[in-house]
């Protein structure tokens, strides 16, 4: 992979609804094909005949797939399936671990179906800003072309069966990324986001389950799949996404009438370390890029755009900066080579203040 193909997903460009808070909206659906054991207890030759299936159907319906690519797990380089990872395409199990894993790829990089993933065929569709509904449209139109051609494995009682319990029903997992450093500076982020468990929502770090919140970066996703439409999921999460931008809205106005000078400082600070510092972090790199985001925002600063802030996010990973270095690096030589990719981005940013 050439570094300009790194930062080319759509959820990146910095677009739609609420994007100054919301960076992307993601909507996953799990499907099964009746009469094949799920993925993880399935054998060699039933794993290759998914994938066969699947990638069948895409090379048949070439109206509605013409600009997808089958990208077999096994053909890919470590650090080529970890990048794909750290975009949010595929997910850990199947970069990693999955038995004759793909992924169908559409060329704007919206649209990624994941094949012996956890269940069969997982659509996933990610959007800039909160574009929940448009999200779920667009998977619907994919999952409705593979049904017309696959038998899924549904029970009348129970709906779309999958091989995890909780994704039983309409299969249905969406999602929001939220930038919220004003809450959880103030110390009002562990009182909401502990709320929302009580709506049936889980609160989870930038990569999804297991991973802990950084930068101020938090997702926020819907746990209950069974008894509830897909509608009702949706705008479910979509309410309770729109009063927590409401609050966050109402911390920055607070934070920035109260001291107004202490947060351009911070700003600007992360700013300058971003640009001139040697060693760096991911973790430290997360944080400075927040506050630069919540300096943009907030009017603060000028130069940098949302496009490049979110691209910036997908940099400063392992596999995207050895993938863009050309070689594997260590750790320490990660840590080094971090600064070095972040100063390239910014380097217009002088000219333009």
């Amino acid at each position: 992979m050439k570094p300009k193909e790194i930062a080319s997903c759509k959820w990146m460009d910095g677009s739609g609804p609420e994007a100054e808070i919301v960076i992307s909206s993601r909507v996953r659906i799990a499907r099964n094909i009746e009469g094949i054991t799920f993925p993880y207890l399935a054998s060699d030759a039933q794993t290759r005949q998914i994938q066969d299936l699947v990638s069948g159907v895409a090379a048949s319906q070439k109206e509605s797939f013409r600009q997808f690519e089958l990208l077999p797990m096994e053909n890919l380089a470590s650090l080529e399936r970890e990048l794909l990872v750290e975009k949010h395409l595929a997910s850990p199990f199947l970069a990693r671990e999955s038995q004759h894993g793909a992924l169908l790829l559409r060329r704007d990089e919206a649209v990624s179906i994941m094949i012996n993933e956890e269940d069969h065929i997982r659509i996933q569709v990610i959007l800039p800003g909160l574009q929940l509904e448009e999200a779920l449209q667009e998977a619907d139109r994919y999952d409705d072309v593979l049904e017309k051609e696959i038998n899924y494995a549904f029970d009348e009682g129970y709906g779309y069966l999958t091989a995890c319990p909780t994704n039983v029903g309409t299969g249905l997992r969406a999602s929001v990324m939220l930038h919220l450093p004003a809450l959880i500076m103030t110390g009002q982020a562990n009182r909401l986001l502990g709320a929302l468990s009580q709506v049936g929502l889980a609160v989870r770090g930038l990569y999804g389950e297991g991973t802990e919140i950084i930068g101020n970066m938090v997702q926020i996703s819907n746990q209950v799949t069974l008894g509830q439409s897909e509608a009702e999921i949706i705008r479910n999460l979509e309410g309770v996404t729109r009063q927590v931008i409401e609050q966050e809205q109402t911390s920055r106005q607070a934070m920035l009438n109260e001291n107004r000078a202490r947060l351009s400082d911070r700003s600007w600070r992360a700013l300058g370390q971003l640009q001139y510092a040697q060693i760096m972090s991911s973790q430290e790199a997360m944080q400075l890029l927040s506050d630069v985001r919540l300096g943009f925002d907030l009017g603060l600063l000028k130069g940098v755009d949302r496009k490049l802030l979110n691209e910036m996010l997908v940099t400063i990973r392992p596999a995207c900066l050895q993938v863009a270095a050309g070689k594997e690096l260590s750790p320490s030589e990660r840590d080094l080579e971090r600064p070095e990719r972040l100063k390239a981005l910014l380097e217009g940013f002088k000219e333009s203040v």
